[in-house]
């Protein structure tokens, strides 16, 4: 086993054996297509289609047999995620969505939760591997305890974000997500009737029903402001 960005970010074989098999698929069928993985693939697209790949999202949580772990993929076609797949590989489930034909779980339609208002909905999070950060993630939920029911860190945006598009969870917050992260997770709560919506400059991707996504984001902005700036 080895370290990615700091002695807590751990990537393994397992990880490594994942994308070269995932990526030797693909591309024995779309020779043509780009590829960007988290463990390092990165072709270049004839074909205006680039496939994104976390092989394992949640390491840390497949280290240690906690059961928040999956393998997420996403289709993009000229830059926009067209086509996505989630495996969560400790609930044997997956999770599905195509642009503008809605979200599926082992085949089936899901949706997402419509709570009344922001102190009926259960937030997902997720913490960075870097200390200073994690301080100050922490902070920022401090102001957001008394908004929202209740708090859930699983420890995989992947599964965090399928968990909203079936109702496992009402919102999604993180900051410093990679685009491996949430591509394929992202679409599927957004085909599941929720919005996502990623703001770069901060970096931050925010996940809501369409009428709270304005008083959510209102609440993260207040705390991120209490919590002071985001260290690098």
């Amino acid at each position: 086993m080895d370290t990615k960005s700091s002695t807590t970010d751990p990537v393994t074989e397992i990880d490594r054996a994942s994308e070269r098999v995932i990526v030797e698929h693909l591309l024995a069928a779309r020779p043509d297509d780009g590829v960007l993985g988290e463990e390092g693939s990165d072709l270049p697209s004839r074909s205006g289609v680039r496939w994104v790949i976390d092989p394992l999202d949640g390491t840390v949580n497949f280290l240690y047999g906690y059961p928040a772990h999956a393998v997420s993929i996403a289709a993009e076609v000229d830059g926009e995620v067209a086509a996505a797949v989630v495996h969560d590989t400790s609930r044997a489930e997956v999770f599905t969505a195509v642009l503008g034909r809605g979200a599926h779980l082992d085949g089936r339609p899901i949706s997402a939760n419509r709570p009344a208002g922001l102190a009926c909905s259960l937030l997902g999070t997720g913490f960075g591997y870097d200390p200073a950060r994690r301080r100050w993630q922490a902070e920022v939920l401090t102001g957001l305890i008394d908004v929202v029911r209740d708090l859930r860190r699983g420890g995989s945006a992947a599964i965090d974000l399928c968990s909203v598009a079936c109702g496992r969870l009402d919102l999604f917050y993180e900051v410093g997500l990679n685009r491996w992260d949430m591509a394929a997770g992202a679409l599927i709560a957004s085909e599941a009737g929720s919005t996502a919506c990623w703001e770069p400059e901060v970096p931050r991707l925010l996940v809501a029903p369409p009428t709270l996504l304005p008083a959510f984001r209102d609440a993260i902005r207040d705390a991120e402001r209490r919590a002071g700036p985001l260290p690098p």
